[in-house]
């Protein structure tokens, strides 16, 4: 039995009963209020039951699914010699980041329709990253819990850049159930691609891994960090894509990649637990990808004459190989593809690059060849 609405609730409920096919800019527009305080109210109704989806749903493009970490990426630089115990002059910067919701905007600037599935609280740290974020994904997906803290990521740098002490704060992500992701079952089976990140906890990632093969979906997986390969499924067989680095590499297999032929062995030892294309980064060495039908290549970096900042700069890779690969672009034009973004990302004070396009990207390549 749907719950008793308050007045504002029953004016868009009036609204939507006039035209189903009404906007959410449209109902802001008619009520005075802005658009994110519209999808709150509509995502508030769906949770209620008196709203049980969106009439024109079936009359949407195939999304990207993004699912996974959006949060504060906070940075605090420290002036002069840090010194424990006492106070440091710092400056502070703060942008919104997380793995899915960075590839997220950077797939919706390249103009692909893509919705974000995480989890927030719902204080202003969310409001900052749906500020900064609506303009390139749908955000209704994202289901707020109150009583939790919005994911947050704290670094403490020294004044030559060099990372001190981070603090990540990634509880709320445990929200993300496989109960969670069956709210969602229509989105998902009509989608594009899933992409999920390993923000997310084991059974959720295997819930969706054997959603995508039951659904004849691609899904690709992101790690985050070495720590968090203990999430991956313990069934791969499968999985579209892995998208990796060395470290995470060598961590799940427990292996010391110490020159090439190790690197190619490793995106052979993912391959054959029935991953159809793997990627494992290297950083200034640059990337080595592979399918069972193409082969395994080196693909070198791009040369970048000043690195401004690395954040962001992995999930650009991850977002320009999965964008190439959706457009049907063979393995190196894809590895090619992800290190033009990634050194483009270098160059930018932005963990995404602000202008990036479909069409700048395409002119990004066109110097490279």
């Amino acid at each position: 039995m749907p719950e008793e609405m308050n007045d504002k609730e029953q004016w868009i409920i009036d609204l939507i009963r006039k035209n189903p096919y009404v906007s959410q800019q449209e109902l802001a527009e008619i009520l005075g209020l802005s658009r994110p305080s519209i999808a709150n109210i509509i995502s508030g109704l769906i949770k209620k039951g008196n709203i049980l989806g969106r009439a024109y749903i079936l009359n949407e493009s195939q999304q990207v699914i993004c699912i996974g970490g959006a949060n504060i990426d906070r940075k605090f630089h420290i002036k002069e010699k840090a010194q424990l115990g006492t106070s440091n002059p710092i400056y502070a910067t703060q942008n919104a980041g997380g793995v899915a919701r960075n590839i997220a905007e950077n797939l919706g600037r390249l103009g692909m329709d893509v919705s974000l599935i995480s989890t927030s609280g719902a204080d202003k740290d969310w409001s900052v990253i749906e500020d900064s974020s609506s303009l390139y994904m749908n955000l209704e997906t994202v289901t707020p819990f109150p009583e939790k803290s919005t994911g947050s990521y704290t670094a403490v740098l020294d004044a030559t850049g060099e990372l001190i002490i981070a603090l990540a704060d990634m509880e709320v992500y445990e929200a993300i159930t496989p109960d969670l992701l069956r709210k969602h079952d229509v989105l998902l089976s009509r989608s594009k691609c899933i992409i999920v990140d390993l923000n997310c906890p084991k059974e959720a990632i295997q819930f969706l891994c054997s959603f995508a093969y039951s659904h004849d979906l691609p899904i690709v997986l992101i790690p985050v960090s070495s720590p968090k390969m203990n999430r991956l499924p313990d069934n791969l067989d499968g999985v579209t894509w892995l998208i990796t680095n060395r470290d995470e590499s060598e961590t799940y297999f427990q292996m010391e990649i110490k020159d090439e032929e190790d690197w190619k062995n490793a995106v052979g030892k993912w391959l054959a637990l029935g991953i159809a294309n793997v990627v494992i980064t290297n950083g200034k060495q640059g990337s080595m990808i592979g399918n069972k039908k193409e082969g395994i290549f080196h693909v070198p970096p791009i040369e970048v004459d000043e690195v401004i900042d690395v954040t962001g700069a992995g999930d650009a890779f991850s977002s320009a190989v999965i964008y190439s690969w959706l457009e049907g672009k063979s393995l190196i034009e894809i590895a090619n593809t992800g290190s033009m973004n990634a050194s483009k990302t270098l160059q930018s004070s932005y963990t995404v690059r602000q202008d990036l396009s479909a069409e700048q990207l395409q002119k990004d390549m066109e110097e490279l060849s």
